[in-house]
């Protein structure tokens, strides 16, 4: 019989597995705070003796990092079922749904490379930035349910709004990168004895800041050229997913600064690695809201899932 699925139940499952693509991130940066990397010195067994074990509190951190993975592709899987259930057909969601599964086979490949190579910062630095490729899939994937066939990912607008959006996710992207260097060159590489970038910490750290301050900037130009635009449905969805960007990004810099001058301790970096997730989620969020000017809601309660 085939399978059906209402916008309904689609746009909670995406939901389930967004929602599980930014958890594994939290729990994994834990698994470095926690000096915990190489609780589990084998992949895919926890060591030569055991598949699993939890015998130490490193272990079971590495072990329990490892399992949440279980739940992440649970939740990617029920994704692509229910995008090949939505009718009429929609490619889009399709191979949203499908590049989940990629980026998670993906990640638990890169995840073995990491154990494998000792905790190497660009094995880390790889395994972070996949995340985040992965949980942008996700929202879009999320947000498309709402918008009819057809409609493009990004709707331009003929204004500096569209040049203004570019450069400020080619800045942001970069913003992230370079904390993903700053993160391999400091402390809390995942074991004391994992390599580190010989880098001198103030310089990347500055350069780091350097690209910050340079997404502000593009904001804040980004900010009115779409107060610019004539009042609608486009201006009012770009006004919140910027308001909302806005604030994620001022409370990130905020954090990130906090955690530079009192000596970078394992709590505040854990709160800016979840906090880079929310930014690159809302820089994203604004991307798609673009194309929500021409969006149908069209989420109804009255179907049913049938198999």
């Amino acid at each position: 019989m085939a399978l059906r699925v209402s916008d309904t139940t689609f746009r909670r499952l995406t939901a389930a597995a967004l929602a599980s693509l930014c958890i594994i991130v939290v729990s994994g940066a834990a698994v470095r705070l926690t000096g915990s990397g190489l609780g589990c010195e084998d992949w895919p067994n926890c060591n030569s003796e055991k598949l699993i074990d939890v015998s130490s509190s490193h272990t079971a951190i590495e072990q329990i990092n490892r399992l949440f993975t279980g739940v992440v592709s649970v939740s990617v899987i029920l994704a692509v079922l229910a995008a090949h259930g939505i009718r009429p057909f929609r490619r889009d969601l399709v191979w949203l749904a499908w590049s989940l599964v990629v980026g998670v086979l993906a990640q638990i490949v890169i995840g073995g490379v990491v154990v494998l190579t000792g905790l190497h910062p660009l094995s880390n630095m790889t395994h972070f930035l996949v995340s985040m490729v992965l949980v942008a899939c996700a929202l879009a994937l999320h947000k498309r349910a709402l918008v009819p066939v057809n409609t493009p990912f990004f709707r331009t607008t003929r204004t500096y709004v569209d040049r203004y959006l570019v450069a400020m996710v080619i800045a942001s992207a970069v913003t992230i990168v370079l904390g993903t260097v700053v993160t391999a060159t400091g402390p809390h590489a995942g074991d004391e004895n994992a390599p580190r970038f010989g880098f001198e910490l103030r310089m990347v750290v500055q350069t780091h800041s350097v690209f910050v301050l340079l997404t502000l900037a593009l904001m804040v130009l980004l900010y009115m050229s779409i107060r610019s635009l004539p009042t609608g449905t486009m201006r009012s969805n770009l006004d919140s997913a910027m308001n909302t960007l806005v604030i994620v990004t001022l409370t990130q810099a905020g954090v990130g600064y906090w955690q530079y001058f009192t000596g970078v301790p394992a709590g505040l970096v854990a709160l800016h690695i979840a906090g880079a997730t929310a930014f690159w989620l809302a820089t994203c969020n604004l991307v798609l809201q673009s194309s929500s000017d021409v969006a149908q809601i069209k989420v109804t309660t009255s179907e049913t899932v049938s198999l």
